[in-house]
């Protein structure tokens, strides 16, 4: 006897689903069936996010910062423009329709800024003006928030600076209201993520020039479960835990019956996925030495 040699097992989103109604003692019947479905699947996905650290969503960002600038996306923000050459990284630019405003972070190439997140919202085809440059330019197309908006939370943060990391700590919000002088600009040590619907990066000192860079490790949402025949942004070994988690979301609206049972199935296969998609670096703790005088 030969085994497959296969190792390629994935299941799409019209599978997940006929498992989880045969778990239910049930069959798919109508269109409706599968877009309860559906809908159900992507509410499970958005559990999970408050579930705990998901590794495989872990996305590492680089924001490069803007003299005098202390609140970034907490993600991609890129404006495109017709020409971005004539404006000044820091500046702040208004649209002339919208009245929208935002900062310039950085310029990417000719035809596109990264910006923070604007008051207001650009139009698409309406004309921009630097507050320094005077400079002007059309947008081309309105801006797509969908990457800072996938941001969950940021787990750690460095600053680059002459090609050396050096480590930020995370202040509370508290913390972060009540530093004294916030526009005193250095080299960033300090961040708050103030977690909107679109995610607001805030770091102090302000920074003091147009070149130190911030990275950081953030969570992610998992992608969307969209058509039938897609697969699943998850691990092979989160796929007993997804069939058991949305027989469960779907036993409470068809077969509430059996909802007690296969909500513990549903949790013991969470927790055993959980377990295994931890952090194993070792984890060291020493008491201070100064107590003991060395």
């Amino acid at each position: 006897m030969t085994t497959s040699s296969s190792k390629n097992f994935e299941i799409d989103v019209a599978d997940y689903i006929e498992e989880a109604f045969e778990r239910c003692g049930l069959e798919v019947r109508t269109g409706y069936d599968l877009k309860t479905a559906k809908r159900s699947l992507n509410l499970l996905f958005a559990d999970w996010a408050n579930r705990g650290l998901n590794q495989w969503t872990i996305d590492q960002t680089s924001i490069t910062v803007a003299s005098g600038v202390g609140e970034y996306p907490a993600g991609n923000l890129t404006l495109d423009v017709a020409s971005s050459t004539s404006f000044s990284v820091g500046e702040t630019i208004t649209g002339g329709t919208s009245a929208a405003t935002a900062s310039i972070t950085s310029k990417p190439n000719s035809a596109s800024f990264t910006t923070t997140i604007p008051s207001g919202t650009f139009a698409s085809g309406e004309t921009i003006t630097g507050s320094t440059s005077a400079a002007t330019t059309t947008v081309s197309s309105a801006q797509d928030f969908s990457d800072v908006q996938s941001t969950i939370d940021i787990l750690s943060t460095v600053v680059t600076r002459d090609g050396t990391d050096f480590a930020i700590d995370r202040l509370s919000r508290s913390e972060f209201l009540n530093i004294p002088t916030k526009t005193q600009t250095g080299r960033p040590n300090q961040f708050f993520l103030d977690r909107q619907i679109t995610p607001v990066l805030k770091i102090w000192p302000v920074p003091d020039n147009n070149t130190d860079i911030i990275k950081f490790d953030r969570l992610t949402r998992i992608e969307d479960a969209d058509t039938f025949t897609n697969t699943v942004d998850v691990p092979f070994r989160f796929y007993p835990c997804l069939a058991a988690g949305l027989a469960y979301y779907l036993s409470m609206k068809k077969a509430p019956q059996v909802m007690g049972p296969l909500k513990s199935i549903y949790e013991e296969e969470m927790l055993r996925a959980m377990e295994e998609d931890r952090d194993r670096a070792s984890f060291k703790i020493s008491p201070p030495t100064y107590k003991y005088g060395i």
